[in-house]
């Protein structure tokens, strides 16, 4: 167990946490969730011991054991990779190092003799006879072949370091376990690897993650940090937060009966336990959910960007025609030869590893590149509006502020009351509206992109990677939007959640170049992968 006792934490004049008591339970995996700059990874490096609280402490039971990942993706270059692995439990591998340094002398004394046995000893309680073949079962689960388990660090990919370094903090059953934005840089098949592995985990989970199907999936509580405190919640995130969307509710009906508010509750409580799958951390949240009361849901102080696109005109039949489109960068084909016809209603989800040939696309739809050979062809009746990855030369100016950036996309150029209005509906309020454009941090950008798009009324979205830089209240809000959408729409995103609700239809560019097309949802196609 871990045990969180009135710890608090300044920065400055800013206060992060203030007397946060907390007890983190085995057997349960909790959430953490705040709004961007709360102290989420702040609090996780208190648990950690990597950074002090003020006041309080922090403690665990005697003889537990933490492990946390880590976010330095060089810290082992020289390093073997199973290794790197076992080096998760850092006295296992002291005694692992104790023991080859003895056995490579070339004569013993007795004091060696005790010695080795002293470590045998304790390398046997550690498990240490199966510390390499569990080692390789993570690295195999996570994508990491054996080919690779003898090789240097240095000599893997970004992305194998990533799964690596995630197999160390997993490696050896920890007490307790930390983890910041595990899922990054992971692919779909390596996150289905975690997401099983830390259902079925039994001690004490903490995780931060941007990834709502993944909090979904293997959260049974929600720790929100909220108004300076945490506070835990029973449930995953959609319950934490429909669940305080049904509390915003019921505090704003003053003259609702107390009983019409419970039978509410009650309800809502039912729709979630019914929907609750198979899984042990759904078992474990259905039985916690039909013990909350009333008082045991409370509004958030959070606040959520207006996403709401609206279609000056609707669509007609004949929508978008791509035919035998290819096109090779520095020598490399990247799309080859590829057609589809997009349909009215279709909403496509461009998904795969293929990055680059998915912006590529992209590119040559909204009309940025052009196509080596091949075609593509709008209907008449569409107005295409466009979401870039790099949204860079949007925002280079420095003499222009967020009013007058806006305005320029703005039909009839709207006078300044209705552009802070709109302004203020994305969470740029009153002297937000009049930072200068070069200023703002990633999620600001992504935000005004969106602004944007909302403003040219256009039926036809194509959107390389909204998400990025999101924080989870706007992604919320941007998945709701596009449920929402009435016209088309071309999507790339590796929000399972967003591609999941919104998506009816799923494309994958694969490596040669070449098409897969199919009119199902996001979870049919990972059933047929497999």
């Amino acid at each position: 167990m871990l045990t969180v006792d009135n710890v608090s934490l300044r920065f400055g004049d800013k206060k992060l946490f203030e007397d946060v008591n907390i007890k983190f339970i085995p057997g349960n995996c909790y959430g953490l969730i705040g709004a961007n700059g709360a102290g989420k990874s702040t609090f996780l490096n208190i648990l950690s011991g990597e950074l002090d609280s003020q006041s309080g402490h922090v403690s665990m039971g005697p003889g537990e054991r933490l492990a946390v990942l880590k976010q330095d993706h060089f810290a082992y270059e020289e390093e073997i990779v199973l290794n790197v692995v076992i080096m998760g439990h850092q006295r296992l591998y002291q005694i692992i190092e104790e023991k080859n340094a003895i056995y490579m002398k070339g004569e013993f004394s007795d004091e060696d003799g005790m010695k080795i046995a002293e470590l045998e000893g304790e390398f046997a309680e550690l498990n240490g006879w199966e510390a390499e073949s569990e080692a390789a079962r993570l690295l195999e689960g996570l994508g990491i072949k054996d080919a690779l388990h003898q090789l240097k660090m240095s000599e893997l990919t970004g992305g194998e370091k990533v799964k690596v370094l995630l197999a160390q903090a997993l490696f050896g059953e920890p007490d307790v376990l930390l983890l910041d934005e595990p899922t990054n840089h992971l692919d779909i098949a390596a996150i289905q690897w975690l997401e099983e592995f830390l259902i079925n985990f039994e001690n004490t989970v903490i995780v931060v993650s941007h990834d709502r199907y993944f909090l979904n999936h293997v959260c049974t509580h929600i720790a929100d940090l909220d108004f300076s405190k945490i506070k835990l919640y029973v449930g995953n995130y959609d319950f934490w937060y429909e669940s305080s969307q049904l509390a915003m509710k019921l505090t704003s009906e003053a003259n609702k009966k107390k009983e019409e508010k419970i039978k509410e509750l009650q309800t809502f409580i039912e729709r979630f336990s019914a929907n609750a799958s198979k899984s042990k951390q759904a078992t474990s949240r259905k039985k916690l959910l039909d013990k909350i009361s009333l008082d045991d849901i409370q509004p958030s102080s959070r606040r959520y960007p207006y996403v709401h696109f609206e279609q000056e005109r609707e669509v007609g039949n004949d929508l978008l025609r791509v035919e035998g489109i290819s096109k090779s960068i520095e020598g490399k084909k990247i799309l080859d030869n590829i057609s589809f016809t997009m349909n009215k209603d279709d909403k496509i989800a461009l998904i795969g590893a293929n990055e680059v040939a998915k912006t590529t696309l992209f590119q040559i739809l909204a009309g940025e590149l052009e196509p080596d050979s091949g075609s593509y062809r709008w209907g008449v009746t569409t107005a295409q509006s466009y979401f870039p990855k790099d949204n860079a030369a949007y925002f280079q100016r420095d003499d222009i502020n967020l009013v007058d950036w806006l305005r320029q996309y703005s039909p009839n150029e709207q006078d300044e009351s209705f552009i802070r209005g709109f302004l203020g509906r994305m969470l740029f309020a009153k002297d937000e509206a009049l930072k200068k454009v070069n200023v703002l941090s990633g999620g600001e950008k992504v935000r005004c992109m969106l602004s944007r798009m909302m403003l040219s009324k256009a039926n036809v979205l194509l959107l390389d990677e909204p998400t990025n830089h999101l924080d989870l209240e706007s992604i919320t809000a941007l998945n709701n939007g596009l449920t929402n959408f009435k016209g088309s729409m071309i999507l790339s995103t590796h929000d399972h959640q967003l591609i999941q609700t919104v998506a009816n239809r799923m494309m994958n560019i694969k490596e040669d170049g070449t098409l897969f097309d199919k009119s199902i949802t996001y979870d049919e196609y990972l059933a047929e992968a497999k």
